[in-house]
């Protein structure tokens, strides 16, 4: 098999793995989390724990889905701007036909009691989705004292002020590189503690990155 070949084979391999998360994903973008990973890390073992956890916290801070975030960077990594195309054709395809469908269906059958019931279990599972996506991000970006200053600092902004969540975001950057260059400076950097219990643990995943973007928080 040549380059071009390969090259064809894995744009084919991304866009089929997000063409198969989509469908699944009920509830958003959080939801897919636990179904990217599963696929990109587990199964297809084109990432590492580390990798998709700097990733997700790259698609978390931007603007958009934290899906198609996700699928476009995903793609772009493993195969440049093609790849991102062939993922977010991947994430986005066959939920556009889902969604035609059930527009042009869901007007007759939305007053059912069955319908009704499906979608109220459906709600019931994607707080489960939810809730396991965001203990996998606290354990990747909550790891000492700083970053649990962070993250209840945002909490609180989040429900008790008016503050514009890209202003909040933009604050928790700043705090998180004045924090990492304080202890640099007293030479008590985290990362390096981390990077070594990481080596003795093996069961650690977190990167400097995350430290300073909190997963997107």
């Amino acid at each position: 098999m040549n380059i071009t070949e390969k090259q064809t084979t894995l744009l084919w391999h991304i866009f089929w793995s997000f063409c198969k998360i989509s469908p699944v994903s009920f509830g958003g973008g959080y939801a897919m989390i636990p179904a990217i990973e599963k696929e990109i890390v587990e199964n297809r073992q084109w990432m590492d724990e580390d990798e998709m956890s700097d990733l997700l916290s790259i698609a978390g801070s931007s603007p958009g889905g934290i899906g198609v975030n996700a699928s476009t960077l995903t793609g772009y990594k493993l195969a440049g701007l093609r790849g991102a195309i062939a993922a977010v054709l991947g994430i986005s395809l066959p939920n556009f036909i889902i969604m035609l469908a059930l527009t042009i269906g869901y007007s007759a059958v939305q007053n059912l009691p069955k319908v009704t019931a499906a979608f109220e279990g459906i709600h019931a599972a994607v707080v489960a989705f939810i809730a396991i996506a965001g203990w996998k991000m606290w354990r990747s970006a909550v790891y000492d004292k700083s970053t649990l200053f962070i993250l209840l600092g945002s909490l609180s902004a989040l429900l008790f002020s008016n503050l514009h969540p890209a202003l909040l975001l933009l604050i928790a950057t700043s705090l998180g590189i004045v924090i990492y260059k304080w202890q640099q400076k007293l030479g008590t950097i985290v990362s390096k503690d981390i990077k070594h219990e990481k080596q003795t643990s093996g069961n650690n995943p977190i990167l400097a990155g995350q430290y300073i973007w909190g997963d997107g928080i």
